[in-house]
């Protein structure tokens, strides 16, 4: 048996993305781990499995290369905006948010911040706008949950810090029991953020888009902007929006690369 898949990617970050609505597809950790493999599979960023929702048009599983499954996904949210095309509702463990296409790119309506300790979730109180705590030369970092948990930090240069080495240290620190993906922010102008990420579980990425969600909520409580931010990662621009109804808002590209299909025996689940 063979199974259909689109390889995508917004902004550089890429998605393995399998339609599994009309037929279903057994995805285990081991099954996504082989699949995103860069070396032996198809190679992605996240795994993405399309299922049918009671509750919206589409429920999206998002599979990191380990072969965890975590909650909630920017740049593939825009990507399954632009596979499904027209306007629609996607169901995510983080919570239901909406996509809908226009000439700017894809537009994410990614649901409301939080920012209680509980619900990052921390594993004790502290106020997380300026969080008492610190590795290194990165202190004081602001705490967001985007539909996935982020610690911010905002440094005079994203590119002199080493992420690579300080990212996992953060991500596994046992103040983060769900474990945790680690920003470092640069303010570059009035409502413009340069932005680098360690995502949780999957390591330096061209492009993430809780994280810019995150990064620029976090400017935007700090009062360093306004409500609309352009946010620039490595793979590019995203514009994020913190409308008056406490809803983030992301807009930008979304990309097909390739279609092809593998057998399942070649990875077993």
């Amino acid at each position: 048996m063979r199974i259909p898949f689109r390889k995508m990617h917004g902004l550089g970050n890429d998605f393995v993305v399998i339609d599994a609505r009309e037929r279903a597809v057994e995805m285990s950790a081991r099954r996504a781990a082989a699949l995103a493999d860069r070396h032996t599979g198809i190679g992605c960023d996240q795994l993405i499995l399309l299922e049918p929702s009671e509750t919206a048009d589409v429920r999206m599983r998002i599979f990191n290369p380990d072969g965890g499954e975590v909650e909630a996904c920017g740049n593939a949210s825009r990507a399954v905006g632009l596979y499904l095309g027209g306007d629609k509702r996607i169901e995510t463990l983080g919570g239901i948010i909406a996509a809908s296409t226009s000439d700017t790119g894809i537009s994410v309506a990614m649901g409301r911040p939080r920012f209680g300790w509980d619900e990052i979730p921390l594993a004790y109180p502290m106020d997380t706008l300026t969080m008492p705590v610190g590795w290194e030369d990165l202190v004081e970092p602001v705490a967001v949950n985007v539909g996935n948990p982020h610690v911010i930090f905002f440094v005079p240069d994203t590119h002199s810090v080493d992420l690579a080495r300080l990212g996992p240290l953060i991500e596994n620190d046992p103040l983060f029991p769900r474990r945790i993906n680690v920003n470092v922010a640069t303010l570059t102008g009035p409502d413009a953020l340069d932005l680098r990420v360690w995502e949780r579980a999957a390591g330096l990425t061209r492009a993430c888009g809780t994280g810019a969600c995150a990064s620029a909520i976090a400017a935007m409580r700090r009062k360093l902007t306004g409500r609309r931010v352009t946010v620039t990662l490595p793979g590019g621009p995203l514009v994020i929006e913190w409308t008056d109804a406490d809803e983030i808002i992301m807009t930008g590209p979304a990309t097909t690369s390739f279609e092809g299909s593998f057998g399942t025996s070649d990875y077993p689940a």
